[in-house]
């Protein structure tokens, strides 16, 4: 008989919204207001780049200097942007079907969603968007579980009782496989990003020996001969079973990490954080890295850890891509 540990819950809800590398928030409203079909912007070409339609306008955002764009089937799909002053007036119509132009409104100071997974339906996770982790052997902190690839038991899409609306669902189970006496899922995002803002709406497990985490790696090696902590790491949330209301933030790198004791870190006390979806932020840019906890009414409720850039790529080694981890661990050094 398989005895359930736990299951931590994920609402089908995860978006990255980018920034301008100067913190300009520059919105696009996908809504019809600011772009449209069959119409195109003379001259003015910034740069371009291969993408979908959708993404156009997010590339659009995080270039600098580029205040409008083209979207053309040309190539497999080519986002043109441009530069210069511009209005939805000086847009002219074209008989391809398939382009499209928009503007970007920089009074309006939003956010350009660029990526999301809103886990909708019921079975495995999008292998589009996710990888797996996979093995034993502890992963370098005395951990119990067998971290398996794309296993129903262990993570999984499930739409919410008489909803459309999903989530991701990562259980930990007590079983035997591979020498181990447990098994997990640790997802890791095919996509990277470089500054912006992650939010992930989250419910989680309430059991001893649990480890979740929301947290971030650098795509590639580019400091040092060394992986980790040289190249950073980024926990927007760690909680472990032992005291199930204590959100943690940390960051690390090759100056401040716990290897030497000396990582920023600090908690804060979340009273509903396994009774409730929790949303969780984390905030980064050329400068800063801030990480929060709220609600789906103030998402910002609650600041747990700032850190701001100093010294050289030994203390903020975060100006390159990073990729998304979700897990649960069973057991390990804390």
């Amino acid at each position: 008989m398989i005895n359930i540990l736990s299951a931590w819950t994920l609402l089908g809800f995860m978006a990255v919204n980018i920034l301008f590398l100067d913190r300009v928030k520059c919105l696009v409203n996908w809504n019809g207001n600011d772009w449209a079909m069959s119409c195109d912007f003379r001259g003015n070409d910034l740069s371009d780049v291969r993408t979908s339609s959708e993404l156009c306008g997010g590339k659009c955002a995080q270039t600098q200097g580029c205040t409008h764009f083209t979207w053309t089937s040309y190539n497999g799909g080519t986002c043109w942007m441009k530069s210069g002053t511009v209005s939805k007036s000086d847009a002219f119509s074209t008989s391809d079907s398939a382009m499209i132009c928009g503007v970007l409104d920089n009074v309006n100071t939003g956010w350009v969603r660029v990526w999301e997974d809103n886990f909708d339906g019921n079975g495995g996770v999008d292998l589009n968007k996710w990888d797996f982790d996979v093995g034993g052997s502890g992963w370098g902190n005395n951990e119990q579980q067998y971290y398996t690839y794309n296993r129903w038991e262990n993570a999984r899409c499930e739409l919410f009782p008489g909803s459309t609306n999903g989530r991701l669902i990562v259980e930990a189970r007590r079983e035997n496989m591979a020498n181990s006496q447990y098994t997990s899922a640790r997802l890791r995002s095919k996509a990277t990003w470089i500054y912006g803002r992650l939010q992930i709406r989250a419910k989680l497990p309430d059991g001893r020996g649990l480890w979740p985490a929301l947290w971030m790696l650098p795509e590639k090696q580019t400091y040092s001969n060394t992986y980790w902590p040289d190249n950073g790491e980024i926990d927007l949330m760690e909680q472990v079973g032992y005291d199930p209301l204590s959100i943690v933030s940390t960051v690390h790198t090759q100056a401040y990490n716990h290897m030497k004791g000396n990582q920023p870190t600090n908690s804060i006390t979340v009273k509903d954080a396994v009774s409730n979806f929790k949303i969780y932020t984390l905030d980064w840019n050329v400068n800063k890295i801030e990480m929060f906890v709220g609600d789906d009414a103030n998402p910002f409720a609650n600041s747990i850890l700032v850190w701001n850039k100093q010294g050289d790529w030994t203390q903020w080694p975060f100006d390159k891509p990073f990729f998304v981890l979700i897990n649960i661990a069973v057991g390990g050094s804390w």
